[in-house]
């Protein structure tokens, strides 16, 4: 297996373990008119956030079929949400000059930013697709390596921080073989 260069990965290296900070966000539907109601995000220490986030009054679309996959109510993001400026505020602190990867960019990094927008804040922090990392033989063996860690994490809900932690270990364990 070739390696990647490591002059090239931007996460932190403890012995041999080599975990990305990844992100996962969920949203309220599948449309372009679709907004984030969840961030989840792990660190490469292991440390996680993950908070729901209060819509603001003009995302306005929700799709049934999307609270079904991830068991998020509206009525429960805009009572135990938090404002889109706390959670920039608070992801700018966490993530400073880093990058975050995550392996639905093209939905995740549209919702981060309408987080940021919608908060008028700059990000301070950059998002990368996952792929970006990924030797050839982590590809290959992404899809398998990933069941076996659903298995072996026992996840059961598709929430934001749990989707994350499974994708760091997947990371994690393809890098290893």
């Amino acid at each position: 297996m070739e390696a990647p260069q490591l002059e090239n990965l931007h996460f932190y290296k403890q012995d041999t373990q080599m975990r990305p900070a990844i992100v996962d966000v969920e949203a309220s539907g599948f449309s372009p008119d679709s907004y984030p109601i969840e961030i989840g995000v792990i660190l490469p220490n292991g440390a996680k956030y993950c908070t729901l986030i209060k819509p603001v009054s003009y995302w306005s679309h929700w799709d049934e079929s999307a609270e079904k996959l991830h068991g998020i109510s509206r009525d429960v993001i805009e009572k135990h949400g938090k404002q889109v400026t706390e959670i920039a505020l608070d992801l700018n602190e966490m993530l400073y000059d880093q990058i975050i990867y995550t392996d639905g960019w093209v939905v995740d990094k549209p919702w981060i930013d309408q987080i940021f927008m919608t908060a008028k804040t700059p990000r301070r922090f950059h998002i990368s697709a996952l792929e970006m990392i990924l030797t050839e033989d982590q590809m290959e063996s992404w899809a398998t390596t990933k069941s076996e860690v659903l298995d072996d994490l026992d996840v059961v809900r598709h929430r934001a921080s749990s989707d994350a932690m499974v994708v760091q270990e997947t990371f994690f364990r393809t890098f290893q073989k």
